[in-house]
C-alpha cells in the first residue's frame, strides 16, 4: 500500500509535467488572441424588459480578479474540468443595481449547483429579500435538480420551477473531516503536538482516529444553528412550518418525485426548461419567437474597485483565505491572506489624509500565529491615527481571522458566520521513521550543542524541547486572549472562559460578546462613515487591494491547476491526504488555525 503511494505520487508528478508542457504551448499560441477579443468586449447593453441572470454554478468566493474570463476559456481550465468562480461582490452590486434600474424586469435564478459557504447564500439571499421590495418578479428554475444551497437562494423567489423530472435536495447539514493517526503512524510520519484549549480541535485529525467529545459538542452547536436559520429562512418563504422542511429533509425528499415536491409546496410548478423561458418571454412582453433579453451580473454591477464620489474615503480591505499559508492567485482572488502585503497596505491607508475609517472584511480560518499578531499591530497602529475600524466577516472568521478582528471598534457578521476558536497550537512533523524504516535513507547528526537539532523535521524532539515550546504556545494563548480582552473591553479571565479554542456560529458568538451586530459590507461602511461623521453620498467607498494579474501570473495559474487536476485524477483518494501533509510541511510550527471543515 504505501510502496503504491509513492509510486503514484511520482507518477503524478510526471503525468503533470508532460500535461503542463502541452498545455504551455496551447496557451501561447491563443494568449494574444484571447487578449485582444477581452481588450474589445464592450459592456453587455441594457434593454427595455431585460432579466437579470443569476446562475447558481460554480464557486462563490469573495471577489475574482479582472482578468478572470480568460481564466475560464484558457486551455487549462477547459481541459481539466476546473469550475469557475463566481464573485458574491458582483452578483450583491448587480442585484441591488437592478432593483433601481426600470429596463430590468426581474430576475431568473437558474440553479445548477453552485459551491458555497451557508454565510455566503445568506448574503447574497439578503439581496434578493431586498430586491423584492421593487414589486419586480423572481423565478427560479432547476432542470436536473436543485442543490441544498442553490434551494435555500431560490427559496426567496415568487415561483420556484423544476424539469417534470427534476429533483430537490434538502438532507440537512453535515460536517466530515478527515482523521490521520493511523495513517500516519503506518508510513512513519511521528506528528509533535501542543496545544491549548479544550476545543482546539485543528490538531485533533494528527492525534485521534475519530471526533472528541468537545469537538462534537461544539461542532452540534453551531450546525444546529446555522441549519436553524437556514429552515426558517425556507419555511417563512414557502409558507410551511420549519418542523416541515426538517420532516422533508429526513424523508430524503431528493428521491421524491416532482408531482410530490410540488404536493409538498417545495416547488410551484413543472415544466422543461423551453417552457419555462416561454414564461419568462410573456412576462417581458417578448414574442415567442424573440429570444430573451438576459443580462449578466458583470453588465451592470458596475464598479468593484471604488464607488460614491467626494474626497473622503473609507477603505474595504479584504482578507480572504489562510494568514501566510498561501498567496497565489488561482483562477480568481487570492488563495491566502500574506501578513506582510496587508501591513504595508494598512500602513499605506494610515498615511493617507484622505481615508477617513476602514472596513476590514475577514474570510479567513486563520492561520501563522506571528501574521496574525503583525496585522493586529498595523490595524492598532491604524486606529490610534484616530480613524475608526469595523469588521464585516464571511464566512469565517476564526482562530487568527478572529485574532485580527478582535481590535476593531464594530463587528459585523452574518448569523450563519463561524467565528471564535480562540486557540493556539505548534506542530513539528517528524519524518525520521518514513525516511529510515520505510525509505531506507539515514541520517547521521554532528552537532556543537544539546538542541542543535531543534525544529529539525528529522529529529524527535526531547522533553526538554517539548517543554519549551509548550511555553512558547502558552505564551502565544496568553496574548491572545489579552488581544482579545482589550480589544472587547473585558476581563481577560471572562475572555479565557469562552476561548479553549471553541468555534462559535456567530448568532451565537454575539449572545458572548465576540460579534457586536448583524450585517454584511454595507453595514459596516455606514456605521463607519456615520462614526466618522461623513455626510450620506458625500464620500468615497474604495476596495483594496486591487491584483494586478499578469499574463505570466495567469500562466502560472493554469500550469498550477493543469498539475493539480492530474495529480489528482491520479493519487484518487490519496489526493487529500497528499495535500494535507504539503500544507503541514510549508506551514508555521505555531498556528491559530481552525481545523478544515466541509460542510454539506
Amino acid at each position: 500500500m504505501l510502496k503504491k503511494f509513492f509510486l503514484v505520487v511520482c507518477g503524478s508528478f510526471v503525468g503533470a509535467i508532460l500535461a503542463f508542457t502541452f498545455l504551455m504551448f496551447a496557451t501561447i499560441l491563443m494568449s494574444f488572441a484571447l487578449f485582444d477579443s477581452m481588450s474589445k468586449t464592450q459592456t453587455q447593453s441594457v434593454e427595455k424588459n431585460s432579466i437579470l441572470h443569476i446562475k447558481l454554478s460554480g464557486e462563490l468566493v469573495e471577489r475574482t480578479v479582472e482578468q478572470d474570463p480568460f481564466m475560464m476559456y484558457s486551455p487549462g481550465l477547459l481541459m481539466n474540468g476546473q469550475s469557475y468562480q463566481v464573485s458574491l461582490q458582483e452578483l450583491v452590486s448587480a442585484i441591488d443595481n437592478a432593483k433601481d434600474n426600470d429596463k430590468i424586469k426581474g430576475i431568473y435564478i437558474e440553479c445548477d449547483g453552485m459551491s458555497a459557504a451557508p454565510a455566503s447564500l445568506m448574503r447574497l439571499r439578503k439581496s434578493l429579500t431586498d430586491f423584492k421590495t421593487s414589486k419586480k418578479f423572481i423565478y427560479a428554475y432547476g432542470d436536473e435538480g436543485i442543490t441544498q444551497g442553490d434551494y435555500y437562494v431560490a427559496s426567496v423567489a415568487d415561483s420556484i420551477f423544476i424539469n417534470p423530472e427534476g429533483a430537490v435536495d434538502l438532507h440537512g447539514l453535515a460536517s466530515q473531516t478527515p482523521y490521520l493517526k493511523t495513517f500516519l503512524e503506518n508510513v512513519g510520519v511521528q506528528m509533535q503536538v501542543i496545544r491549548v484549549g479544550r476545543f482546539k480541535s485543528a490538531v485533533e485529525p494528527y492525534m485521534l482516529d475519530s471526533i472528541s467529545p468537545e469537538n462534537r459538542e461544539q461542532q452540534e452547536l453551531y450546525l444546529g444553528n446555522i441549519w436553524g436559520e437556514m429552515t426558517n429562512a425556507i419555511a417563512s418563504d414557502r409558507h410551511i412550518t420549519k418542523e416541515k422542511v426538517n420532516q422533508l429533509a429526513d424523508s430524503i425528499c431528493v428521491m421524491m418525485s416532482a408531482e410530490e415536491l410540488m404536493s409538498e409546496k417545495l416547488v410551484d410548478k413543472l415544466c422543461y426548461k423551453e417552457e419555462f423561458e416561454d414564461k419568462l418571454r410573456k412576462i417581458s412582453e417578448l414574442d415567442p419567437e424573440d429570444d430573451l433579453k438576459l443580462v449578466e451580473p458583470a453588465a451592470i454591477a458596475g464598479d468593484l474597485t471604488e464607488t460614491g464620489s467626494g474626497s473622503d474615503k473609507i477603505v474595504v480591505l479584504y482578507a480572504v483565505g489562510e494568514i501566510d499559508g498561501s498567496s497565489s492567485l488561482m483562477g480568481g482572488e487570492a488563495d491566502g491572506i500574506n501578513s506582510k502585503e496587508i501591513v504595508a497596505k494598512l500602513r499605506e491607508l494610515r498615511l493617507d489624509e484622505d481615508v477617513k475609517g476602514l472596513v476590514l472584511r475577514v474570510n479567513s480560518p486563520g492561520g501563522s500565529a506571528f501574521g496574525s499578531d503583525v496585522m493586529w499591530k498595523a490595524l492598532d497602529d491604524f486606529k490610534k491615527s484616530g480613524r475608526t475600524v469595523a469588521v464585516s466577516m464571511g464566512d469565517y472568521a476564526a482562530s487568527g481571522g478572529y485574532y485580527i478582528s478582535c481590535n476593531a471598534d464594530r463587528i459585523f457578521a452574518e448569523p450563519t458566520t463561524i467565528t471564535g476558536s480562540i486557540g493556539i497550537f505548534g506542530v513539528v512533523p517528524c519524518y525520521r521513521e518514513l525516511a529510515e524504516d520505510k525509505l531506507g535513507v539515514h541520517f547521521s547528526t554532528v552537532s556543537t550543542n544539546a538542541n542543535g537539532t531543534f525544529g529539525s523535521t528529522m529529529e524527535p524532539l526531547t522533553p526538554f524541547q517539548q517543554a519549551a515550546l509548550q511555553r512558547m504556545v502558552d505564551r502565544g494563548y496568553d496574548l491572545f486572549t489579552k488581544r482579545c480582552a482589550d480589544g472587547r473591553h473585558v476581563s481577560q479571565d471572562s475572555i479565557k472562559q469562552i476561548a479553549e479554542g471553541r468555534v462559535w456560529d456567530a448568532k451565537k458568538a454575539k449572545d458572548i460578546g465576540l460579534v457586536d451586530e448583524f450585517g454584511g459590507i454595507d453595514e459596516a461602511v455606514k456605521w463607519v462613515a456615520k462614526k466618522a461623521g461623513l455626510k450620506e453620498d458625500k464620500y468615497t467607498v474604495s476596495y483594496e487591494p486591487n491584483y494586478d494579474v499578469s499574463f505570466w501570473s495567469m500562466m502560472t495559474s493554469v500550469r498550477a491547476n493543469a498539475v493539480r487536476s492530474e495529480m489528482r485524477s491520479e493519487m484518487g483518494m490519496f489526493y487529500d491526504t497528499y495535500e494535507m501533509l504539503e500544507r503541514i510541511m510549508h506551514r508555521d510550527h505555531v498556528l491559530c488555525l481552525m481545523e478544515p471543515i466541509e460542510i454539506r
